[in-house]
């Protein structure tokens, strides 16, 4: 394969500013940083996304491949950013023959920042048959443990979500950025470019919600199980369904709801009731 030109414009994830505090002190906080970057298309504009801009070659990479608009690797010729104009100039050999029609037909999903997909993705289907990855209990809990030592910008500023490629209880790669949707492009950015080791990555793992938007690009990388310490949607319990994708939400300590997962998920560490605690009844 032709090598790809990158370019390496990474910036800090965070800036500090002075605030006030509640005793009327003033003192240095770090608050995530959130740029503008618009992306171009052999010079047609696409979308300007709002990121960290800690890897942003990444993102616009897979921004591309989980909107159908970029097929192949072997197309990518090179992706060059600037800050300094704000852009992202992508140069592919190949472009999607139905592009416009793709770029005609929008829909603002729910992600934070108001996440955009576009040439009906909410009817595509997988690039393969996704696995029927078996998960047991103790490795959820182990996963969760582990995952608490990777979020640095949250600790340090707030106002991210991060998402990681997962085998088992083992962390592969996380992102973090200031929408989900950014976190996991950015991660299908790196798998593409070989720029990570998440080679047998079973198990995907995010903050935000498993809305229809997650299900879709999770399912676009080939990963059959999608976990999250946050809730689940309708139209994501839908086309989990449909992609065989089993959803793990609200997992937080020794709490989750798993959703499609007869076959799939082993009880093997039931965590005691506490006293007083009574079953649940069903409605």
């Amino acid at each position: 394969m032709p090598a790809i030109s990158l370019s390496r414009a990474r910036l800090p994830a965070t800036l500090e500013i002075e605030v006030l505090d509640e005793f009327g002190d003033p003192r240095q906080q770090a608050i995530a940083a959130e740029r503008p970057l618009t992306l171009y298309l052999n010079k047609r504009e696409i979308v300007t996304l709002m990121t960290l801009g800690a890897d942003p070659e990444a993102l616009v990479v897979g921004y591309l491949r989980n909107q159908g608009l970029l097929a192949r690797l072997e197309d990518l010729e090179a992706v060059h950013v600037d800050w300094e104009v704000e852009a992202a100039a992508v140069v592919t050999r190949h472009l999607p023959e139905d592009l416009e029609e793709r770029l005609g037909h929008r829909t603002v999903t729910t992600g934070c920042g108001q996440g955009t997909v576009f040439g009906r993705l909410l009817e595509a289907v997988p690039r393969q048959a996704l696995p029927d990855t078996p998960v047991r209990q103790s490795v959820l809990y182990a996963l969760l443990e582990n995952l608490g030592a990777y979020n640095e910008t949250y600790r340090s500023a707030g106002a991210v979500h991060g998402c990681a490629l997962c085998r088992q209880e083992t962390v592969l790669d996380f992102v973090e950025d200031v929408g989900r949707h950014n976190a996991v492009d950015t991660l299908a950015g790196r798998q593409w470019l070989g720029e990570s080791e998440t080679g047998g990555a079973d198990i995907f793992y995010t903050t935000g919600r498993l809305t229809s938007e997650m299900v879709i690009k999770v399912a676009q990388m080939g990963i059959g199980v999608l976990v999250s310490r946050s809730g689940v949607t309708q139209k994501g319990v839908e086309l989990a369904e449909r992609f065989s994708v089993m959803l793990v939400a609200r997992a937080k300590g020794r709490h989750f709801q798993a959703i499609h997962a007869a076959g799939r998920l082993t009880l093997d560490a039931i965590p005691t009731r506490r006293p007083g605690e009574r079953r649940r009844e069903k409605a």
